[in-house]
């Protein structure tokens, strides 16, 4: 199953056939994203339109410093908040994925999250699109070496915040040195893998920091990082075996902890589509009507540009 991202420029020019391939590809995930915080499908139907206009509007904006996929989700999450607010509900279903999805329609058009505005004290840019790209290659490197128990305990040290006690008992390690020695194995292959980078020396004192211990500046972007570039988020195939049942054993108990207990909620939604595509004929339904709803608005916009 490939992953298929659209073309930009034609979505720019207004083409049906590339919105609709939007629709077809992404709107399951959409409203799974949005079912699971309002529990009202006919809800979570008007929030996906809303996006899909949102995003339709929005769309000569774009910034390639995001995927499409934020970029949709950024608008849905918004949308899903201006729900639950409107419904005046008492606990808004947000806490959960706060700092891991953030308002990226929002972020589209700013370098700096709001938490790094108020924070005021981060690595600089450069050195945080290095971080975003050496996690990345740590990240796939682990993964293809098979070290899962690995790959999990840093995603909950540096995604999830864990201390080391809760998570040398969550994954039966000997004791907390465990987990610091696999944490100081990681920031130290960091530190290899940025030092072969012309832009290196933008991170390798930050690096060189925490490898002696001191973690308190870094830990910060560490999380935002990996949170905002989806650093260990399993392409949709995976979900699709797990969901089938055919995930092997390591590649399975890393999303499963990915979905269950980091709770990201992409890939959640991604899950949630794939499930339900296997057993539920009413989406077919939901779909024609989106699809019948967006055309009505994309229509008379590319009938006035072919003019």
């Amino acid at each position: 199953m490939s992953e298929w991202s659209p073309e930009i420029e034609r979505l720019r020019a207004r083409e049906d056939e590339e919105w609709l391939r939007v629709q077809d590809n992404y709107c399951g995930r959409l409203l799974a994203y949005a079912n699971r915080r309002t529990g009202d499908l006919q809800a979570s139907e008007d929030i996906v339109q809303e996006t899909l206009l949102g995003a339709v509007r929005g769309i000569d904006d774009f910034d390639r410093a995001f995927t499409f996929e934020q970029y949709l989700f950024g608008i849905c999450r918004n949308r899903t908040i201006d729900y639950l607010r409107r419904r005046k509900a008492q606990t808004i279903q947000v806490g959960e994925d706060d700092s891991g999805f953030p308002g990226l329609e929002a972020l589209a058009h700013s370098t700096d999250t709001p938490s790094a505005i108020v924070r005021g004290r981060e690595l600089s840019s450069r050195a945080r699109g290095l971080l975003g790209e050496i996690l990345k290659e740590w990240v796939e490197e682990t993964w293809e070496q098979g070290e899962f128990i690995r790959l999990c305990v840093i995603e909950a040290l540096f995604s999830g915040g864990w201390r080391n006690r809760d998570t040398w008992k969550r994954f039966d390690l000997r004791d907390e040195t465990a987990v610091a020695g696999i944490k100081f194995r990681a920031i130290k292959r960091l530190k290899q893998l940025a030092a072969v980078r012309e832009s290196g020396n933008d991170l390798l004192r930050y690096l060189a920091a925490a490898e002696e211990g001191d973690h308190r500046l870094l830990d910060v972007d560490v999380r935002n990082v990996w949170r905002e570039k989806r650093l260990s988020c399993p392409g949709r195939h995976w979900l699709a075996r797990l969901v089938a049942g055919t995930l092997d054993e390591g590649p399975s108990l890393f999303v499963s902890f990915h979905l269950d207990e980091m709770k990201c909620p992409w890939c959640q939604a991604n899950f949630d589509d794939l499930a339900r595509r296997d057993a539920d004929a009413e989406l077919d339904v939901v779909m024609e009507h989106l699809r019948e709803s967006t055309m009505k608005y994309l229509r008379p916009e590319g009938e006035s540009a072919e003019a």
